[in-house]
């Protein structure tokens, strides 16, 4: 019989509707028994595509013996950190708190108030040396619940209090050097050798590679570059790349990204197809555009919805087992390519021993180049070889099992997936990659809005989720934004800043931004969302659409409330620059020599061109298509066409240089 979890629509509840264990989603019903019974409540946060949340589902909560004591002891609550990340932010800090450490599935246990006061992570079954297992933990807290209460309402209050003061920083002023420290120190954080930041596990933290791709062309900071195109290459050879479908899982487990954890997720791989493109441009690699597009297709083709919307993940596990779906034995793997199996298992990196669990795990273990040189053959030659293989391996592929796909629409991580296909269509001219960003922004505009405008944080199948958070206005704003620059549709625009209006309204106070709105529920603290995890934060994202949302428009209240943005992180900002990788990017850009550029007439592409076909961060670009379009967008106010052809307009706080019509006239303004 199924519990309550059969009622929602997150797949990440649904996949525990037919446990034992009685769970409640969150909610008043749960929070309300748990008051009315004086039990304490046991939180478990977790989501789709989290390889030891399925773990432990398997192990505890499908056993029957552990579900009772869980019903026994406790009001059981099931969280998709995905749909709740407020809820997940608050009690992942005390979990931060309490351990030194965080992680998922997060396991909290709180009193009837939700105030927490013990958490852990992943719990095994039985006792296992130098961990409890899950029976004896909930008998521990239970006991103590029942003898020792009020040590545990004494360490709830206490660690309430400082989870309250961890989630609203001190409000500051980014100090004058932080820009030259952070980059300090991310060069002093970077693998030398296989790129990325720090050892085993190695995530590839997209918001601190943009902070490189952003600051690369500084004086003080000759190495930015070198350290990003490291990265992006040894990713791009690992195993963490999917070298037959295109798309990055979401960490490695070792130094070197050979062996993935290997869910896949949307918002990494949104993030990660920008980073490739515009390092493509910067360092003049078509290696990294080859891999942009690849990422671009996996999202188009294994994670887009036949409603135009983009799912959140793909899991790590199919019939039961992690990464089946992706690795060959090497007798499978020379059975599929035939004629060069040897020569192909050299770049493939494929051997009969294997490399995960005596299967294999394709990367590029040697350069198309190499590989040709030392079999004396052209590289026209192996890199056709190489095609017709991955295209075999790829076709057997399709015939296994999927991984699960968390099929619910996230709002802020489709905001990503807007942005990049809508810089990928203009850099690349992929009209079918501006189109899919076009489809996805009305399918957003049209499904997770409310009919007064509020916007949801998620949909699925029809079904609305829970309300928007910053980091969907944010992320979805800066999307709208960037899809104006790249087609001057103008409904974008207007959109975009209608956007930014209701964020400023629902999550501005005077203390700066929360992370939850002004009409969302009270939880034990509202929290904001400031720090990257791992994708870009919530207020970095704002930032960065209100930074654009003030160039184009001119308002001045943009411009105070990015102040406020600033403030917020600047703690982190001047002590703990890695933890802030994406606002630290943001105010590069706003520091810089900002230039707006105004195109009038037709046509336009040769002009726009000039803005697109180089990574010009501190530029946007607006487009005058119809007459309109003056009325509606300020920095097109007055340039109305006054003869044949096309005129750009370059202006520095809406002060213009005389307009051009050359594009080599276009690009000397802008260099």
């Amino acid at each position: 019989m199924s519990n309550r979890l059969a009622h929602e629509s997150s797949p990440y509840l649904l996949q525990h509707k037919d446990n034992p264990v009685d769970w409640y989603p969150w909610g008043s019903e749960a929070l309300d028994r748990a008051k009315q019974e004086d039990r304490p409540i046991l939180l478990s946060v977790g989501y789709a595509a989290c390889h030891w949340c399925h773990v432990m589902e398997r192990e505890s909560f499908e056993n029957p013996t552990i579900a009772e004591l869980m019903n026994r002891w406790f009001v059981n609550i099931k969280v998709d950190r995905e749909e709740r990340p407020d809820i997940d932010s608050i009690y992942m800090t005390a979990l931060q708190a309490l351990a030194g450490h965080g992680g998922w599935p997060m396991t909290v246990f709180a009193t009837p108030e939700g105030k927490p006061f013990f958490a852990g992570t992943y719990y095994p079954p039985e006792d296992r040396p130098g961990h409890a297992g899950f029976p004896r933990v909930l008998a521990s807290v239970a006991e103590a619940w029942e003898h020792r209460r009020s040590d545990l309402e004494d360490q709830a209050a206490h660690l309430t209090a400082a989870v309250g003061k961890a989630v609203s920083p001190d409000l500051a002023r980014v100090e004058p050097s932080a820009l030259e420290k952070a980059y300090r120190i991310h060069l002093e954080n970077l693998d030398s050798v296989y790129g990325g930041f720090g050892g085993a596990p190695k995530f590839p933290q997209p918001p601190n590679l943009e902070f490189l791709l952003r600051v690369g062309s500084r004086e003080w900071a000759p190495e930015a570059w070198n350290a990003l195109t490291l990265t992006l290459g040894k990713m791009a050879d690992g195993g963490i790349y999917d070298h037959l479908g295109g798309g990055f899982a979401r960490y490695a487990v070792d130094r070197i990204w050979l062996v993935p954890h290997f869910e896949k997720m949307l918002y990494d791989n949104a993030n990660l197809s920008r980073l490739y493109l515009r390092a493509g441009q910067v360092a003049d690699r078509n290696d990294f555009l080859h891999v942009a597009q690849e990422t671009l297709d996996y999202i188009l083709n294994d994670l887009g919805l036949p409603d135009g919307g983009f799912a959140t993940s793909e899991d790590a596990d199919s019939e039961g087992e992690e990464g089946k779906f992706y690795v060959f034995s090497a007798s499978e793997f020379a059975n599929i390519v035939g004629d060069h199996a040897d020569l192909l298992a050299g770049y493939f990196g494929v051997t009969p021993e294997g490399n995960f669990e005596g299967n294999n795990i394709l990367h590029r273990a040697i350069a198309v180049e190499d590989l040709a040189t030392s079999a004396g053959l052209s590289t026209a030659v192996i890199g056709s070889v190489i095609a017709e293989a991955k295209q075999a391996l790829l076709e057997t592929r399709n015939r296994r099992v999927r991984p699960g796909l968390d099929d619910k629409v996230v709002v802020a991580w489709n905001g990503l997936a807007i942005r990049a296909l809508a810089e990928a269509g203009a850099v690349l001219d992929r009209p079918d990659y501006l189109a899919a960003a076009e489809r996805n922004a009305r399918f957003i505009l049209d499904q997770c809005r409310r009919a007064d405008g509020r916007l949801y944080r998620t949909w699925r199948q029809g079904t609305p989720g829970p309300l928007a958070v910053l980091e969907d206005y944010g992320g979805y704003a800066l999307g709208l934004l960037t899809l104006y620059q790249a087609t001057g549709d103008t409904t974008w625009f207007q959109e975009a800043e209608s956007l930014i209006d209701d964020m400023l309204h629902l999550f501005r106070d005077d203390a700066g931004f929360y992370a939850t709105g002004s009409d969302a529920e009270e939880l034990i603290t509202r929290p904001t969302d400031v720090m990257d995890n791992p994708s870009a934060s919530g207020n970095s994202l704002a930032a960065e659409a209100l930074h654009i949302s003030y160039l184009l428009s001119g308002r001045s209240d943009r411009l105070v409330a990015q102040d406020a943005l600033f403030r917020a992180g600047a703690e982190l900002m001047n002590r703990h620059p890695t933890a802030v990788g994406h606002l630290l990017a943001v105010q590069h850009t706003v520091e810089a020599d900002n230039l707006e550029v105004a195109i009038t007439g037709s046509p336009t592409k040769p002009l726009s061109d000039v803005v697109w076909k180089k990574f010009r961060p501190n530029v946007v670009l607006a487009l005058r298509i119809t007459s309109e379009d003056e009325r509606v967008v300020p920095l097109l106010a007055g340039k109305g066409q006054t003869g044949e052809g096309a005129l750009a307009y370059v202006c520095r706080q809406f002060a213009c240089q005389a307009p051009v019509s050359d594009p080599k006239s276009l690009a000397a303004q802008l260099d």
